[in-house]
């Protein structure tokens, strides 16, 4: 066995090991689990090339993702990513992989030429939010950001 953390990117073919890591994932934010919706989630972002997904695997099996979203900037003209889902294995914490994951998007982000990677950490999960300081990101003091519900209902 090797402790070595393999970075890749992933493919479509990586669709089913991703799924069960978007499923808790979701359950962590107060989802209700559903593992064939996650995966038919996965596999639309690869079908419509909407996202990055990034890899994390300890001895052949993927224990860690992170997924990037495309967006721009109309004010500089350039590009952001956002990185919208980091999740680690829970019996995988404490190993890199977080971090890992961490400087592959950055490095991904760098080659694209992006100006700059957003991510949002949630109140109740400082430990996430203490790696995403020690890694670099800067807490947004200049903006305040809203958010809009929308009702998809027939009418």
């Amino acid at each position: 066995m090797s402790d070595a953390i393999v970075i890749r990117h992933a493919s479509l073919d990586d669709a089913p090991a991703i799924a069960p890591l978007l499923d808790k994932y979701r359950e962590f934010y107060g989802e209700t689990s559903d593992l064939p919706r996650a995966l038919a989630f996965i596999q639309q972002r690869f079908f419509l090339g909407e996202s990055i997904v990034i890899v994390a695997e300890l001895d052949n099996q993927v224990v860690g993702f992170t997924q990037l979203f495309p967006s721009f900037s109309s004010v500089t003209l350039q590009r952001l990513w956002i990185l919208n889902d980091l999740y680690v294995d829970a019996n995988k914490r404490g190993a890199g992989v977080g971090l890992a994951l961490l400087t592959a998007a950055k490095h991904f982000a760098q080659l694209t030429n992006a100006k700059q990677l957003f991510i949002e950490g949630a109140h109740d999960n400082p430990k996430a939010r203490n790696l995403y300081t020690r890694f670099g990101f800067i807490e947004n003091t200049a903006y305040h950001y809203y958010h809009l519900a929308l009702d998809h209902a027939q009418g």
